[in-house]
């Protein structure tokens, strides 16, 4: 709008041409917008002299938001990115009319998408871009909304709600998913997703609604709804993407996506499964940039980082990660494979499926529909001259024993199991046939872990805690030392929830000669938990706490992740 706006104000004799030029000049070096820098070098008094200048030019009202108080359900019927890009923001609704600030009338294309995404008649009125933003900060509260979500659309009237019992035919999805709005509709929704870090996507069809989630740090989010008559063509638009059969709406189906984004290429797992109101998609979002595949910043205490870093150099032996799904367990063996991956070793990986790929890795996508289970992967790579070798999950006995029996034979073996604590890793082994001596003598480490929510440092304030919460920590005196809490009192920097980010606890038990004997003797978990303990392991609620003390994650996210036991 610069160049239009010094224009009309130079034509006007508001300001001289001189004055333009060096307005835009100060924008540019300032990273100011041009009305504001028109003001700092006092050719014009305030923005808000400029906004009645062009209001008048326009013929379109104009408005001093401080002035008034908005509704801030109003407000968020314009999703937080659009409205922060694009400095537009609702002011008040009437019916189907629905009045928006904005700072740049000419902007026909955002009014047309607010138009989309509101389903109003929209009648703009300006305002200073400055007032905007403030208005902007002050009245929403970020979720992570759609950013851009109709980027470059149009409005398009020609589509059909699609009826619930005959659906559309298969030439009519063709012909509207090709639709350029509804492309970048879809494009737009990933996009914005990859941006704010999700590891999932949500598409959800009801009654007379669509439903889009985000699920980020690990909890799910709702985003601004999409129009209900494009459910079945965002769908297929997915299918497309992911080469799924477009006609085919009453069973599972299961793809992929590879796209490209800021430079770097993306995966997409995609589900789609038939629900009662239409089929409901998951995308799974695999991007390198969200993989922390460095060990020092997992959230390791220095004590268990050293003894992980130490078994993992082993020649030969079984390391157990072991923890419930989005644990983190895989990112955990990422972080071990990288490394230990250099020039002279032969790695090998069995996954189901393979999440990222890694330069010098020798990565196997598990099929079990075809036979290429991790037993046979596993059968295979013994024929393939392996170093190292990491399966993806222990499922059965026979994984198990030969996993086992390839660490007894000089090979260094990773794996995951789903067990609640370190301890009971061995005994989990053991029910899976594996003989107990074989046990023993191959594993060198077990580690259990968490993911926990962290506090948001920028709105952190300190709690008391009463005795009775000291007491049910129920942790060993020395971790009740200087014991403090804290929490995430909400602010915008954490969209009100007082979390920001998530940090790892660990529960890394080396198998030590004692607990050797220990599982010779066909102990219990318990007795082989208090040996551990008595060795020095730190168990996932001792972890848990000290992370509390320093003030990481609040006393809520110790009592909900980790149980007394562990």
């Amino acid at each position: 709008m610069a160049s239009d706006l010094g224009t009309m104000l130079v034509q006007a004799g508001k300001i001289t041409e001189e004055q333009a030029l060096k307005a835009k000049e100060a924008a540019k070096q300032n990273n100011l917008n041009f009305e504001s820098a028109l003001v700092s070098i006092g050719a014009i008094t305030s923005e808000e002299e400029i906004a009645t200048f062009v209001g008048k030019n326009l013929k379109i009202g104009t408005l001093r938001l401080g002035d008034i108080e908005l509704n801030p359900n109003v407000v968020k019927l314009i999703p937080l990115d659009i409205a922060r890009k694009f400095k537009v923001i609702a002011v008040t609704k009437l019916n189907k009319n629905l009045l928006v600030a904005i700072s740049d009338p000419n902007n026909i294309y955002v009014l047309d998408a607010i138009k989309f995404i509101t389903g109003c008649t929209v009648q703009p009125v300006i305002s200073p871009e400055s007032a905007i933003e403030k208005a902007i900060e002050n009245y929403y509260v970020d979720s992570g909304a759609l950013s851009e979500i109709v980027k470059g659309l149009e409005m398009d009237t020609d589509l059909e709600v699609v009826s619930e019992e005959d659906g559309p035919s298969e030439s009519d999805l063709l012909s509207q998913i090709q639709d350029k709005p509804l492309v970048k509709l879809v494009d737009s929704i990933i996009g914005d997703a990859i941006r704010l870090g999700a590891s999932d996507i949500h598409f959800e069809m009801y009654e007379k609604r669509i439903r889009v989630r985000y699920r980020i740090d690990g909890e799910l989010s709702e985003q601004a709804p999409l129009p209900y008559k494009y459910r079945a063509a965002i769908v297929s638009r997915i299918k497309i993407m992911s080469e799924l059969d477009i006609s085919e709406r009453r069973l599972p189906q299961d793809g992929r996506i590879k796209i490209k984004i800021g430079g770097r290429t993306v995966d997409l797992r995609v589900s789609v499964l038939p629900t009662i109101f239409g089929e409901k998609v998951v995308m799974r979002i695999l991007d390198p940039l969200a993989l922390m595949v460095d060990m020092t910043k997992l959230g390791f205490r220095e004590e268990d980082l050293k003894k992980f870093d130490e078994k993992i150099h082993l020649p030969f032996g079984i390391i157990l990660v072991t923890g419930p799904t989005g644990s983190g367990k895989t990112t955990t063996l990422y972080s071990a494979l990288k490394q230990i991956n250099t020039i002279d070793v032969n790695i090998m990986t069995a996954e189901d499926p393979v999440e990222f790929n890694f330069d010098g890795i020798n990565q196997v996508a598990v099929k079990t529909d075809i036979g290429m289970s991790f037993a046979a992967a596993l059968r295979s790579f013994l024929r393939q001259d392996p170093d190292i070798i990491m399966v993806g999950e222990i499922r059965d006995g026979e994984t198990a024993e030969i996993a086992i029996r390839a660490a007894l034979t000089g090979h260094l073996v990773f794996s995951t199991l789903h067990t609640n604590d370190a301890p009971s890793s061995i005994n989990r082994l053991i029910d899976m046939d594996v003989p107990f001596y074989l046990v023993a003598s191959a594993t060198k480490l077990i580690m259990a872990q968490r993911m926990m929510k962290k506090i948001c440092q920028n709105c952190k304030e300190e709690i008391n805690l009463t005795e009775e919460q000291v007491r049910n920590l129920k942790v060993p005196k020395d971790s009740l030392r200087n014991i403090r809490a804290f929490k995430g009192a909400g602010c915008s920097d954490c969209n009100n929830t007082g979390k920001a980010g998530r940090t790892g606890i660990y529960e890394v038990m080396p198998i030590s000669a004692d607990i050797e004997r220990l599982i010779l003797k066909k102990a219990s978990d318990s007795e082989i938990r208090e040996c551990a303990l008595d060795q020095g392991m730190f168990s996932l609620r001792m972890c848990a706490v000290e992370k509390m003390k320093a003030g990481i994650v609040s006393l809520d996210e110790v009592i909900a992740t980790t149980s007394v036991s562990s």
